[in-house]
């Protein structure tokens, strides 16, 4: 690796990966890659925690995540009753996925001591990928630490109606199987196009801990803006209040992991994270949608749309020539996910699947999940996959037809190279995993140098405000210790 880059994420061994041992070069690389650490742009972005180890991880989120339970109300769980921890398959692979698995253990000991019980279990929610967080439990060894009581649910194991004030939706009826549920979450920004930090915590409720049903009506019925309402009915249900006894948040920003909030009342802890979401992610987002033209690496073990880089995804990117946050602008640019996969259950963007940014000049995919759609994103961008990642895709059953309009190409040198040819552009950035930061191009990173003050300025001055009044959070005061 060039020792300018900051580094990558290891590679994953999974039923959904290619094996480590058939990985080529790496993103971070080529001899044309830079690292670009968030703190160089803004340096008023919050600070990670210190640890630099897995162990300094583990002993830090321990006591970040002791510290709030102490302050939270657990007094509803008596001794002996049963408690389900639930979970998230995304937050397994934030920022390596240490954080997140030693913020669960730490819930465990915590509700074993303080509240004398000993039945207590993990439930770990999925997406299409059903073994995934089969495969996290068994590379934390949370079967183990759970003495046996750590599971997967997906979304189509045997569901549990739900009553709620616009209907009946359906819960999995695993997730609800203890007399009491906290909710184990994170607040990064991916699926932005979802949730708009509109109920972004609530989310589980509706995907995590539904079945196919309820999430067909979020992704289908619902769309952007209203998605996560169906999540927060469920969440207000008698049925879930009556479980529900707090949620803890791994804290994340475009620095790392910066440390974990509890709280009883997950409406307030929503309102919180809007806003600070809204300034930490902001800036970093806003001065992506300056970049007028690229050409981006696909480098890290996750579908092609979650994989990630200073703390924003590919998903993220391919809307960033809109602004996402802001509530005003028009519905059709956010249908982009949707309409991809669904082209004929929604509305087509002049008779066409919506456009990706145009700023996309070359897709570059040396290393991914399979298991997502993404067929439309071949379709749609000129699309290179690096060797036996093209194998991969053409066995994966959500992508049958994806090598059909990408080219395969030996090793990732030679891609990059075709890329820089047809593409007309020396500005390259890699969504590899790089905490803290991005491993880019020189020139792109000169330029991202030169944007970094004035979009500190417009999202200080001009779209703080614009984001914060549409969500009526103006004048709301921020907990000092989140």
């Amino acid at each position: 690796m060039v020792a300018s880059t900051l580094s990558p994420t290891k590679p994953r061994i999974s039923s959904y990966n290619i094996p480590p041992e058939k990985l080529g070069q790496r993103a971070a690389d080529l001899a044309e890659m830079t690292g670009l650490r968030i703190e160089d742009l803004f340096p008023d972005a919050p600070g990670p925690i210190k640890a630099d180890s897995p162990e300094g991880i583990r002993k830090e989120i321990r006591e970040l995540t002791i510290k709030e339970l102490k302050k939270t109300d657990l007094s509803k769980i008596q001794p002996g009753d049963s408690v389900n921890i639930l979970t998230s398959h995304h937050g397994f692979s934030i920022y390596g996925g240490e954080a997140y698995a030693e913020m669960i253990r730490t819930i465990r000991d915590e509700v074993e001591r303080q509240c004398q019980t000993k039945d207590i279990r993990l439930l770990a929610g999925v997406g299409l990928r059903f073994r995934e967080t089969e495969e996290y439990i068994r590379r934390f060894e949370l079967d183990k630490y759970f003495n046996g009581k750590a599971a997967g649910i997906t979304p189509v194991d045997e569901g549990i109606p739900i009553e709620t004030e616009i209907g009946v939706l359906f819960g999995i009826k695993r997730a609800y199987s203890a007399k009491w549920i906290i909710h184990a979450h994170n607040n990064d920004v991916r699926e932005l196009h979802y949730h708009r930090q509109l109920g972004r915590l609530f989310k589980p409720f509706a995907m995590s801990y539904a079945t196919i049903e309820t999430r067909s009506a979020f992704h289908q019925s619902m769309g952007p803006r209203s998605a996560n309402f169906l999540a927060r009915m469920i969440y207000e249900s008698k049925f879930v209040q009556e479980k529900f006894v707090c949620s803890v948040i791994l804290q994340v920003a475009p620095t790392g992991v910066i440390g974990v909030d509890a709280n009883n009342d997950l409406v307030e802890q929503d309102k919180l994270f809007a806003r600070l979401n809204l300034k930490w992610y902001g800036k970093i987002v806003t001065l992506l949608s300056h970049i007028k033209d690229v050409i981006l690496i696909i480098d890290y073990p996750g579908p092609i749309p979650y994989t990630t880089a200073g703390g924003i995804l590919f998903g993220n990117f391919l809307n960033a020539n809109v602004d996402e946050f802001n509530l005003n602008v028009p519905f059709t640019p956010f249908t982009r996910y949707t309409d991809m996969l669904y082209p004929s259950e929604g509305p087509l963007h002049n008779g066409k699947l919506p456009p990706p940014n145009p700023a996309i000049k070359a897709l570059i995919v040396n290393y991914s999940s399979k298991g997502y759609p993404g067929t439309f994103f071949a379709q749609q961008l000129p699309t290179l996959v690096v060797g036996a990642q093209a194998d991969l895709l053409r066995g994966c059953e959500q992508n049958t037809t994806f090598m059909d309009y990408a080219l395969e190409v030996p090793d990732l040198t030679k891609a990059l190279g075709f890329s820089k040819r047809f593409a007309q552009t020396d500005h390259i950035l890699a969504f590899d995993g790089a905490i803290g930061g991005f491993n880019v191009s020189e020139p792109l990173a000169n330029q991202l140098r030169k944007l970094a003050p004035s979009i500190t300025e417009q999202v200080d001055q001009e779209l703080m405000y614009t984001w914060l009044t549409q969500r009526n959070l103006k004048e709301e005061k921020t907990r000092s210790d989140v």
